[in-house]
């Protein structure tokens, strides 16, 4: 039991690293690009990729049989991390946004799995997420610039944190009855779905640029579908809070990423903000211990 949680907590390091790219790759877009149709383009082909494996291997079997409302609700929650992300980070300013967005999530994981899974906090974790959550605090606010207080985006960017720990609350109830890959898929289809009215009236030419066809294909392919497949097989082994805790590895792959390959530079306070989040991961990584996971699928 201990090996296979110690396996399902490098499964999710390994997406947490992949999300982490995100920023990267954006960076890379040329001017004008519209995040949240990027957001909504990310589902849609990370899914439909998924759908085209799951087709080839087992036909339509594996999308059959489906709950409605849980399967719903993780496509409702996808779709809801997108919009109140990219709305809180525009109202309320990168900075800000991204603290409590990222930092609510964990709070949340760790209340909804409590609530929803009974699944038993133990101090390692309440150890190993104040220290993340403080990294990221540190690490986002050493970047610099103005910060403003905006009370929406402050709201929207919580609604963030607290729909990618309900999705993940969600799934992995869908996960003790469906095949990953085809979870990944079904969700995110819908997701799309739900999400495709509100590109009525965007601008759209900004797509044709070779540079927003290698983002899209690297956040649908690998931020998405890769970095999936590697989340939903570590969620199948540990709890729901301990893989929100160890999703904070996103900021902390994106900083690293940001000095290496954008040139950015970090200040010391920056380095102590990288040094708490990897501290918070290793002890839950290395101290953490093996919990029965009582389950009660989310929404019966």
């Amino acid at each position: 039991m201990a090996n296979n949680t110690r396996t399902g907590i490098w499964f999710v390091l390994a997406a947490a690293i992949l999300w982490g790219t995100t920023g990267t790759s954006q960076a890379f877009a040329p001017a004008g690009f519209d995040p949240l149709v990027i957001g909504t383009l990310r589902l849609a082909l990370g899914g439909g990729a998924m759908l085209v494996m799951v087709l080839l291997r087992s036909g339509t079997t594996q999308l059959c049989g489906w709950p409605l409302k849980s399967t719903l609700a993780a496509a409702a929650f996808t779709a809801l991390y997108q919009v109140c992300f990219f709305a809180g980070v525009a109202k309320t300013g990168v900075a800000v946004g991204t603290i409590v967005g990222i930092g609510s999530a964990p709070v949340a994981g760790g209340a909804l799995g409590y609530l929803f899974r009974h699944e038993r906090l133990g101090r390692t974790w309440f150890a190993a997420t104040a220290l993340a959550i403080a990294g990221c605090a540190i690490l986002t606010l050493s970047s610099g610039g103005e910060v403003v207080i905006d009370l929406l985006g402050v709201l929207l960017a919580i609604g963030a944190g607290v729909a990618y720990a309900a999705y993940t609350l969600v799934i992995k109830g869908l996960l003790e009855q469906h095949e990953p890959d085809a979870a990944i898929a079904v969700v995110f289809c819908l997701g799309a779905l739900m999400l495709a009215p509100l590109l009525v009236g965007r601008e759209m030419a900004w797509l044709a640029a070779p540079r927003s066809i290698a983002v899209v294909l690297h956040l649908g392919l690998v931020t998405a579908a890769l970095a999936y497949w590697f989340f939903t097989r570590g969620l199948q082994r540990i709890q729901v809070a301990t893989a929100v805790t160890l999703s904070l590895a996103e900021p902390l792959t994106a900083g690293l990423l940001g000095v290496l390959l954008l040139g950015e530079r970090l200040n010391p306070l920056s380095f102590c903000g990288i040094a708490l989040i990897f501290s918070g991961l290793v002890v839950l990584t290395c101290g953490g211990r093996s919990t029965p996971d009582t389950s009660a699928e989310f929404g019966g």
